[in-house]
């Protein structure tokens, strides 16, 4: 069987902004018919999206799918909560750490894995200001370390 790759459909690219991500998880998810050819479309925004474990079952709430263009009656709700797919010990194991302490879910991305719609699902920690502050100082720091060992390499300086 050939490996069709990973085709990205949306990310959240404030969560790694706002959390410190302690673990990732890949996670399927219930869609219906219209929700998959919205995706298709690259119609998705995972941008107020979270998890939550409710009963020994994991939800995606906050995501929001709009409607499919040329879909009829049967179309989705946009932003319904949608049951995520994973296996028992993983659930066991997100729930022991959520209770550990003010950890939470969030998505990271959603894709396309051989044909089936995939959530990359991260165990993180709220950031605090002053660790965001720390985090652009430290990437500013090492973009311009860069730049200049480029510059040297050149034989501009």
């Amino acid at each position: 069987m050939k490996e069709k790759g990973r085709k990205v459909i949306a990310t959240n690219r404030r969560a790694r902004h706002n959390y410190t991500i302690l673990d990732t998880y890949e996670a399927g998810i219930a869609l219906v018919g219209t929700e998959v050819k919205s995706l298709r479309e690259g119609k998705a925004s995972l941008v107020d999206a979270f998890a939550t474990v409710d009963n020994g079952e994991v939800w995606l709430r906050g995501l929001h799918i709009p409607e499919f263009s040329h879909g009829t009656w049967t179309n989705h709700a946009p932003r319904r909560t949608r049951k995520l797919l994973l296996h028992r010990r993983e659930i066991e194991h997100l729930v022991g750490k959520s209770r550990e302490g003010n950890q939470t879910l969030v998505p990271l991305s959603m894709y396309f894995s051989d044909g089936k719609v995939k959530v990359e699902l991260a165990l993180a920690k709220g950031k605090q200001d002053y660790d965001k502050r720390q985090d652009l100082a430290r990437r500013q720091a090492e973009r311009e370390v860069t730049r200049e060992i480029g510059r040297r390499v050149k034989g501009m300086r």
